[in-house]
């Protein structure tokens, strides 16, 4: 018997703990680039080039290089596809549950970028040539995720793992009940005795059953013994959704032609959105009788469990640039960034509902708000690039972040609320590098090829239990093609895919041991196999 040894233990709202996590802070202060088709179709190595609207976000000396003024519009769309399937715990390969590989895809408009700037020219010959003023908005991370898995199981339930759940952590049922349970107890367990899901057996307020699970007496060994009713078909599904956009208040400028200078305030605006459930589903309730205190039966036919989560934020910080051309089409550019000050909203709630054959339970959690802040490190952007004359350019970039510095605070007067999860973004997060690389080409004047490369390593050194993780590097690809006409309009057209890692879950943990504290019967582990691909076209007009 095996399990995978890079499983990610993810249990239904175990990000239910009404309480921020290191993960939360660095999912929110990450950035993945987007901007126009151009700028995405090279890579997003534009530290050292500028003269593209979706390098003012990685560079705001960008927008000085470009004698000219212009607005550019860029929507796109975001194509998902997930294969999700159950991992076999056996070394023979045998698979006991989610045995059926199930695609989902999903397909997401944005507008990842929209700008305009204004050059003034100071009619000077030297010193401060032009000046330039803009506001643009591009798309610095995105969240699209659409997962969906099946199967059949005969030996482990949801609601068993809750069951056990609930008896190990002594919680009782009156307590449970009760209308404040919500207030002091895990909303998971409050949830699940409320819908049905699980409930006391045999005269005691603390061991719990679930409800697709049979209690009998071992005659060979005189104990009680609970195991699951029969076959139960299973069924998990995730969906997530959102962005985060940088709003960027611009000024650069022009120094003899030869530095440039720019800076943005920027102010971040985060939407996302998550949902999860987890549905069984009795193949046949005739399996799955429960007796009943007045010596009827009902049957257990099926349940769902619900987690959602909503969060909004708003952030402000400062970015700065500069870039250099000491000539022999040799470019030179840095840029770094303030740390920024989020302000988030958060929401989430659970449900449950179990129906029986004559019966049905449902539960609701209150719909909770929270508000705290976080501060997301400092950036730093270096760049270096090589024009050819009218021939192309190739240009690389290198990035670096401190995920280390993440810090969480509170908007109440305890301060200790986050002294935890701060201690624990210390120890197991690091250093984040970033290398871009793009290269453009132009057979004809009017006509661009352009191709990209990203690869990035990632910040968390250390697993939940504090051991080292090995490097995980992260890659996308890009590519496009621009047209630019003798007047002022042009247009750019990019594709960009990202290479996602395998990801190994288990909807509910491992609840079933032997006397040897051995899995006797595995919980089920699910892999998925993720694909993305990111379709822009940006128009624009020069004036």
């Amino acid at each position: 018997m095996r399990k995978t040894a890079i499983t990610i233990i993810f249990s239904l709202a175990a990000v239910a703990l009404q309480a921020q996590t290191a993960y939360d802070a660095l999912m929110f202060s990450e950035n993945n680039y987007e901007g126009t088709a151009r700028s995405v179709a090279m890579g997003n190595a534009f530290t050292a080039l500028g003269g593209d609207l979706g390098a003012v976000t990685i560079n705001p000396a960008g927008s000085a290089v470009a004698g000219y003024s212009q607005i550019t519009i860029t929507p796109s769309l975001t194509f998902t596809a997930n294969t999700a399937q159950g991992v076999s715990p056996y070394t023979d390969g045998s698979l006991p549950y989610f045995q059926r590989a199930m695609k989902s895809r999903m397909t997401t408009f944005d507008l990842p970028n929209v700008g305009v700037t204004y050059n003034w020219d100071t009619g000077r010959k030297s010193g401060f040539k032009n000046i330039t003023f803009g506001f643009v908005v591009n798309q610095t991370n995105s969240w699209n995720e659409d997962i969906y898995a099946n199967g059949t199981n005969s030996t482990t339930s949801f609601m068993g793992a809750l069951a056990t759940d609930a008896t190990n952590n002594g919680y009782l049922a009156a307590d449970l009940a009760a209308e404040d349970a919500y207030d002091f107890l895990p909303w998971k367990a409050v949830t699940g005795y409320k819908s049905g899901m699980i409930s006391t057996f045999g005269g005691y307020d603390d061991q719990y059953v679930g409800a697709s699970e049979l209690i009998f007496e071992n005659t060979a060994t005189g104990e009680t013994e609970i195991v699951v009713g029969g076959p139960l078909e299973q069924t998990y599904g995730r969906r997530v959704d959102g962005g985060k956009y940088e709003y960027a208040f611009n000024v650069g400028a022009n120094i003899s032609d030869f530095v440039y200078i720019g800076a943005n305030l920027g102010i971040n605006s985060i939407t996302y959105s998550y949902d999860e459930y987890f549905m069984e589903k009795a193949v046949d309730p005739a399996d799955f009788e429960i007796g009943l205190d007045n010596g009827q039966s009902m049957f257990f036919e099926q349940m769902k469990y619900k987690y959602s989560y909503n969060a909004n934020g708003t952030g402000v910080f400062g970015k700065f640039g500069v870039i250099v051309t000491p000539g022999f089409g040799l470019r030179i550019g840095a840029a770094v960034q303030t740390p920024t000050l989020t302000t988030m909203t958060e929401t989430w709630a659970e449900d449950g509902e179990t129906r029986f054959s004559n019966e049905s339970y449902s539960a609701v959690s209150p719909y909770i708000e929270a508000q705290y802040s976080f501060r997301s490190p400092l950036r730093a952007n270096f760049g270096i690039a090589y024009t050819l004359g009218s021939l192309g350019l190739i240009s690389v970039d290198y990035e670096m972040c401190d995920y280390s510095k993440m810090r969480y605070d509170t908007n109440n007067t305890d301060w200790s609320y986050f002294e935890e999860v701060n201690d624990d973004i210390r120890k197991r997060f690091g250093t984040a590098h970033m290398l871009r690389a793009g290269v453009e080409v132009k057979p004809l004047p009017e006509l661009a090829i352009r191709a990209g490369y990203n690869l990035s390593t990632g910040a968390e050194k250390l697993d939940i239990w504090n051991n080292k993780l090995e490097p995980l590097l992260n890659h996308s690809a890009s590519f496009g093609l621009g047209f630019s006409s003798k007047g002022s309009f042009f247009a750019d057209v990019a594709a960009k895919t990202r290479f996602i890692p395998d990801e190994y879950f288990m909807p509910y943990e491992d609840y079933i041991f032997d006397a040897e504290g051995n899995v006797a019967e595995f919980a089920p582990e699910i892999l998925n196999k993720s694909s993305l691909w990111k379709v822009l076209l940006t128009i624009g007009w020069r004036f």
